[in-house]
């Protein structure tokens, strides 16, 4: 948000990204970073640029500062640094500020429906070695993530997952019922919209794996599309490549069951585990 503002700010003054730079003895490149919100804001950086921009509003100019502290402050989610890798901090961080957040999930249910049992098992999937502390902790930061969707204003969240998520016993089977159980309370919630792709849909063209799609409620942040890898993740940002997984997400609203039917495909769930 402060990047954006800084940037329309320049350029509505003329001013170019090496002359920025030089009032805040940085180089172009540090600029571009900075209006971007790829690195920390220091507050005289800000409050020389806001002067050479040529800011008189004495309110928005303390707007703009306090929007400064603000982005260097850590998050809650930074004091689990020790088993979240840097490249998922960022996307905590989107989460947290995202309005609108749609998931395709192929494999397990989406972490911010997971009950803590079914999150556990999920941690431990190949991971047995790791120490119970360990463990905990990457199973608490999943439950403080589900914050957002209870918050005052929560946000809305949107998925569609593959109905074999619905019968992979991830945990055992006591495990997946009650996260079955779960899911149909999350989906009667006004901010939750849950669909089932069923076996007997062929999904969508070009889907792939899992992924997600966050909309902000600034418009100088564009969407971003999160896809998670093994040990690293991809951010996209470019207008033309979030428009294809738009697209691929629509397409796969589309060709899943629809939202009435998705209590009745949970519950058959449930029925074919008696």
């Amino acid at each position: 948000m402060l990047g954006g503002q800084l940037r329309r700010m320049r350029e509505s003054a003329g001013i170019s990204r090496a002359d920025a730079g030089w009032q805040i003895r940085a180089s172009e490149s540090k600029v571009s970073r900075m209006e971007l919100g790829r690195v920390g804001f220091k507050e005289r950086d800000v409050s020389d640029l806001l002067e050479l921009y040529g800011m008189a509003d004495e309110e928005e100019r303390f707007r703009l500062m306090e929007l400064a502290r603000a982005a260097n402050n850590p998050g809650w989610w930074s004091r689990y640094g020790d088993v979240m890798p840097s490249w998922f901090t960022n996307y905590v961080g989107l989460e947290v500020a995202a309005t609108l957040i749609r998931t395709y999930e192929v494999m397990f249910v989406p972490g911010l429906l997971q009950t803590e049992d079914y999150a556990r098992a999920v941690v431990q999937l190949g991971k047995s070695y790791q120490p119970d502390e360990e463990i905990d902790q990457r199973v608490d930061l999943r439950r403080n993530r589900q914050q957002i969707l209870q918050r005052a204003t929560p946000a809305r969240l949107w998925v569609v997952i593959d109905e074999s998520v619905l019968h992979r016993p991830v945990g055992g089977e006591e495990v997946l019922r009650a996260q079955i159980e779960h899911l149909m309370m999350w989906a009667e919630q006004p901010n939750i919209t849950l669909q089932v792709m069923p076996f007997s849909s062929v999904g969508y063209p070009g889907a792939g794996g899992a992924f997600s799609i966050l909309r902000f409620p600034e418009g100088d942040l564009p969407d971003i599309v999160y896809i998670e890898h093994a040990a690293s993740a991809l951010y996209l940002d470019k207008l033309e490549e979030v428009d294809e997984y738009v697209a691929i997400m629509e397409g796969l609203t589309i060709s899943a069951a629809p939202v009435s039917a998705t209590q009745s495909l949970l519950k058959q769930a449930l029925t074919r585990m008696d």
